[in-house]
């Protein structure tokens, strides 16, 4: 057993990498050298609150490797933390090198590591302990930006100010993240999106007490770029191959196994059914997101390529086509209904992020599925404004609240139901 385990991290390490190197090879044939590194050094001075699609500020090679380099400290952090890849580190990983197309770099979520460190000490543990916590838990990243980029202050007092906002974020985390799990009950799979939209209403008030105002500032690449748009299948067509690889004619048996599984926190899919069927489940997902953007015509930039990661990697952490889909009809219905373009920012990346609710429809049901995806993109396009676009993980918010909504009103209908 011991050895399984240590040949899925060795073989999920190497998948990883070469996801990674293909992303920063994909950005210098785009943009070369020069140009990647100009837009590399270009986004770590660059705001970050939400909506800022770096390749649209910075171009797609600096994009693509600082979502590189993102991921990479990721996965570094967990080599070092001698923490086994399974499905949730699989989908940090991922998450992480997504949102670095549209948020996090290397420098802003470095002190919220540092201050989840603290944390853990206070209470005499390691970093390993709340590791995923603080992996996820960079969606705050905005915070330390904002305090370094956007008050106006000198370059030490800024830097300083990042520094210590990103350390205070992280130390609270971990208290914030358990009871937040609570309220939803494992039925929102971005449970840190919740926790960071919760930690991030404080922030942006205090903020506002304070005399900032967060002045608008939305970037949306809608260029068409070949290498963007074939990026993410190419990805998942290397995800399936190497499903195929691992667990040969096994692998269809074991994805229809994990077809099977509601999905509900915490479903490591390697864990529970095998590395093969899991890595062709977040292929299947990742072709199954592409083809979504085609159809509805909306651009492959920063924010949308790192969506279609977050699901490929939580492919092995709660989510499949048999869970997502109901979820994902309710965005549409409700999308089309309130009269919003299925290809305008705000729905498309709540189609994609909406899975984050797709335990309910494996738990409960089609019905439970659809209802959740109307009351997510009516809550997601209003949640954005309460943190101040902070909290990267909008959608993990929104769906927390969604999920929390739910799941109070289906208990307290079978607990009544049952005393008669």
């Amino acid at each position: 057993m011991a050895q399984k385990e240590i040949s899925n991290h060795t073989y999920l390490l190497i998948i990883l990498s070469l996801l990674l190197t293909g992303m920063i090879f994909t950005g210098l044939a785009d943009s070369g050298i020069s140009a990647t590194a100009k837009g590399f050094l270009k986004i770590q001075t660059h705001p970050a609150r939400l909506i800022n699609d770096y390749i649209e500020i910075a171009g797609t090679g600096g994009a693509l490797l600082n979502g590189a380099l993102v991921g990479a400290i990721g996965l570094l952090l967990i080599l070092v933390s001698r923490i086994p890849l399974s499905g949730p580190t699989f989908a940090a990983v991922l998450t992480m090198a997504g949102f670095g197309l549209f948020g996090k770099t290397p420098l802003n979520i470095l002190p919220i590591f540092f201050g989840v460190y603290l944390s853990a000490r206070l209470v005499g543990k390691g970093l390993r302990d709340y590791l995923m916590i603080a992996l996820f838990g960079t969606a705050l990243a905005p915070l330390v930006s904002t305090l370094a980029w956007e008050l106006g202050l000198p370059p030490l007092a800024a830097v300083l100010a990042g520094t210590a906002g990103g350390i205070v974020t992280g130390f609270f985390l971990p208290a914030i993240a358990v009871s937040m799990l609570h309220l939803h009950q494992g039925y929102n799979l971005y449970n840190m999106g919740l926790t960071c939209g919760f930690f991030g209403l404080f922030a942006a008030a205090l903020l506002r007490g304070f005399g900032h105002e967060y002045a608008g500032a939305f970037y949306w690449f809608e260029g068409t770029n070949p290498y963007l748009s074939l990026l993410v299948p190419a990805m998942s067509l290397l995800l399936i191959a190497a499903g195929i690889v691992r667990d040969g004619r096994k692998v269809w048996k074991a994805l229809r196994e994990i077809l099977t599984i509601p999905g509900r926190l915490p479903s490591d899919f390697i864990d529970l059914v095998s590395a093969g069927g899991t890595l062709l489940n977040s292929g299947l997902i990742g072709l199954a997101g592409s083809l979504y953007i085609y159809l509805i015509g909306a651009p492959f930039n920063g924010s949308v390529i790192g969506g279609l990661l977050t699901i490929m990697g939580f492919g092995a952490f709660g989510t499949h086509i048999s869970n997502a889909w109901p979820v994902v009809t309710g965005v549409i219905l409700a999308t089309l209904a309130t009269g919003n373009s299925l290809n305008s920012p705000g729905p498309v990346l709540a189609a994609i992020f909406s899975t984050t609710l797709a335990p309910l429809a494996g738990e409960f049901g089609i019905p439970a599925g659809v209802a959740a995806g109307i009351i997510h993109l009516l809550m997601v396009l209003q949640t954005g404004a309460w943190h101040g676009g902070m909290n990267l993980y909008n959608n993990g918010f929104a769906g927390g609240l969604t999920a929390s909504l739910i799941i109070a009103v289906i208990q307290w209908y079978r607990t009544n139901k049952e005393e008669f």
